[in-house]
């Protein structure tokens, strides 16, 4: 059985533990607040014994079935929580998994161990692998997927009103959720000690720009990934702020150029694909184009031609080679200045026209 992460509170409510669950994703803050839930209902049905095991480079898998069997003289009832950090077990832990949700089946109701398995984001191959389907039918997969840029002002509206706090109406809390999102995007974990900070410093009611301008730090993180999206979803001020963030953290120009040419050479395939009557749907499937990208990639090809993405693919050749020291008159001497360049050619062509 699967669980998203936001069923998860109705599902404990019926203070019924499966016997094993299997909680995967990136997001740290949301991995662990699930987990602290689950073992909050442990603890108030007796689950007083805990083990811990972190799946390492020849970690010994008998020790889980060790502790699944073991008999304490002070408690009749376990908690075993299982890291998997990878998300790979090797051929090993895979079998292990396998007759451990066997061994768990064959307990039935008489069971009294509660597993807990944490892994990473799952792809594709994981999520058809042997290991993972048998530990589903034992039990219940929780799945926690990213708070991305387009759900993070609802989830921090929401966050704030579990506190008793809320944004004023109209375009001045609009302006305030804005500047919230801008400082905290790409760092759940800050975010979420930023909100728990307003909640301290000022009582609950509606919550002024300037006293959320005054508390909150910035804190946001970026990474290159994220760069792509904002210029396949022509947020031009996003755009420029992630590589200003990038170029502030060091981030490496190679690497902020390649992610930005990987998505205007698919692009480019898309184009030609699409003008051949190619299906587009079809397209991105045969492709694995999944998540934002499967979203903001038709938007991208909507405002360009292949013309456009030509003159895009034929810029990012010209940084490339400026980034390897040949220099070139034609080029922004700082080279992140031609980085915003080359996404202003996908995010507002008309306006890169101009520039470029």
């Amino acid at each position: 059985m699967q669980l998203k992460y936001d069923e998860l509170a109705s599902h404990v409510r019926s203070a019924v533990l499966a016997p094993l669950y299997v909680v995967c994703g990136d997001e740290h803050l949301l991995v662990r607040e699930a987990m602290d839930v689950l073992r909050k209902l442990a603890r108030t049905q007796g689950y007083d014994q805990r083990y811990v095991f972190v799946v390492q480079r020849n970690f010994a898998w008998a020790e889980v079935f060790a502790a699944a069997q073991s008999q304490s003289l002070f408690t009749q009832r376990t908690l075993i929580e299982l890291r998997i950090p990878t998300g790979k077990p090797g051929k090993e832990g895979a079998q292990a998994l396998k007759d451990y949700a066997t061994y768990m089946r064959q307990q039935g109701a008489m069971c009294d161990v509660l597993t807990l398995i944490t892994l990473p984001r799952l792809d594709a191959a994981t999520q058809k692998a042997t290991w993972l389907s048998a530990l589903d039918q034992c039990g219940i997969t929780i799945k926690v997927d990213n708070v991305d840029h387009a759900r993070l002002p609802q989830w921090l509206t929401q966050r704030l009103a579990e506190q008793g706090q809320r944004f004023e109406v109209g375009e001045q809390g609009k302006r305030t959720l804005d500047f919230l999102v801008e400082r905290v995007e790409g760092n759940l974990l800050a975010a979420h000690q930023e909100l728990q900070k307003l909640g301290l410093l000022y009582p609950p009611g509606v919550l002024p720009f300037v006293q959320v301008q005054e508390a909150v730090l910035n804190v946001a993180r970026y990474s290159v990934f994220k760069l792509s999206e904002a210029m396949l979803a022509g947020d031009v001020p996003r755009l420029s702020r992630m590589l200003e963030g990038l170029q502030g953290e060091g981030e490496a120009v190679v690497l902020t150029l390649w992610a930005l040419t990987e998505d205007i050479r698919l692009l480019c395939q898309l184009r030609v694909a699409i003008d051949t009557g190619q299906s587009l749907t079809q397209w991105l499937r045969e492709h694995r184009i999944w998540g934002a990208r499967e979203r903001l990639i038709p938007q991208a090809l909507k405002r360009l031609s292949a013309d456009q993405l030509h003159r895009a693919l034929a810029l990012a050749s010209r940084l490339d080679r400026q980034a390897k020291g040949l220099s070139d008159a034609t080029l922004p001497a700082n080279i992140w200045d031609g980085l915003f360049d080359l996404g202003l050619c996908i995010a507002n062509p008309s306006a890169a026209a101009q520039v470029v």
